[in-house]
Order: structure tokens, then C-alpha cells, then sequence
């Protein structure tokens, strides 16, 4: 699939709209996410494409967020993404503040990825480690199952993208937290040279 842009390329164009560490960190982390779930799929050669979809789906959250996955449809294109990756980027928001309906398995990836990630990091954030390299799954359901914990994460939207994927739950989470347990070094380190 085509992106129309280069890492450098998404990467700036995220920069010009987000500033917070917190939402570069949650880029980081969704664009890490999505690449290993290319690998592990079978889509190894669209491997770019799927981590610049989920480097780039809050592009426009930080700056516009009463207008988040509408901006982006006109931020995007003008900045010259492919219509496959406005695309991807629009519909992870759907049924919230989108009605752009996730159609390929990279999409309903994103869209079942997004909210969870956020729930893990939070999750790791509260272990002695400030990691999620030593969290188990049964920690990540007991956190799931607190709809206080987290409580922006919304979990009907993680049990819905589990549902479009035809996966179980816990099949989502345990992937979920095993790409980020990969990832969680190279975000870090990232994050230190910004």
C-alpha cells in the first residue's frame, strides 16, 4: 500500500500539529504497534505503511480536537498522504467522531489498538517497573475489568475493534501488550533524543 509520504515526512508533519510528549509518546507507541502487527499478520511488506497509519492517526487530536478525524481528512491529503492513509487515519475514530467505517484488517487493527494502548501504558505506569516488559496478561485483565482505572480508555471500543478483527479479547490484549513489550525500549529512546 502506498503512503505518499516518507517516516521523515509523517514524522514533521506530526510535529507541526503536536508538541505534547504525551501524545508523541502515544504516536511512538501506536506506530510501533501497528508495524509488529503487520509482521505477525502476514503484511511484513506493508510493514511502513501500517506503522505511518498509526504514527499519524491523532494528527490532528492535539491542535483540533472538536474536530478529530475531520481535520485529518484536510491536513493529509494537502500534505500529500495517499487516500489509503487518510483513509486508515479517519476511520479509527469511527463510531465516535467519525463515521468512516474501518474496512481493511490494517484498519480494524488500528481502530481495536488505539484505546488499549493507552490502558497499557497506563497499567505500566502504575508497576514498580514504569514498564510493561514485566506485565503479565492477567494484570492487563484485572486493569481491562477496573472501569475506573483508565477510565478514558474506553473498553467497548477495544471490545468492538476485537469483534471486527474476529478475535477474542484476550487475544487482542495479549498481542497488543506483546508488541508493545517490543517496542517499549526503542519508544523510550526516541523520546529521550526529542
Amino acid at each position: 500500500m502506498e503512503a505518499g509520504m516518507t517516516r521523515q515526512q509523517a514524522w514533521s508533519l506530526l510535529r507541526e500539529y503536536n508538541q505534547e510528549p504525551f501524545h508523541l509518546q502515544h504516536a511512538l507507541t501506536v506506530e510501533a504497534v501497528m508495524r509488529w502487527f503487520a509482521e505477525q499478520l502476514g503484511y511484513g511488506a506493508d510493514a511502513d505503511f501500517w506503522a505511518l497509519c498509526g504514527l499519524l492517526h491523532d494528527v490532528d487530536f492535539e491542535r483540533f480536537p472538536d474536530q478529530h478525524c475531520t481535520k485529518a481528512a484536510e491536513l493529509l491529503p494537502a500534505a500529500g498522504a495517499s487516500e489509503a492513509l487518510t483513509h486508515a487515519v479517519c476511520c479509527h475514530g469511527y463510531g465516535l467522531c467519525s463515521d468512516v467505517k474501518p474496512e481493511h484488517e490494517m484498519e480494524k487493527v488500528l481502530f481495536a489498538t488505539d484505546e488499549l494502548t493507552g490502558l497499557i501504558g497506563a497499567a505500566a505506569k502504575m508497576r514498580p517497573s514504569k514498564s510493561c516488559t514485566d506485565m503479565e496478561l492477567s494484570s492487563l485483565k484485572k486493569k481491562f475489568k477496573d472501569k475506573k482505572f483508565a477510565a478514558g480508555c474506553s473498553r467497548d471500543v477495544i471490545r468492538q475493534g476485537a469483534e471486527m478483527l474476529g478475535w477474542e479479547l484476550d487475544t487482542l490484549l495479549d498481542r497488543t501488550l506483546q508488541a508493545m513489550r517490543a517496542s517499549e525500549a526503542d519508544i523510550q529512546a526516541q523520546m529521550a533524543a526529542l
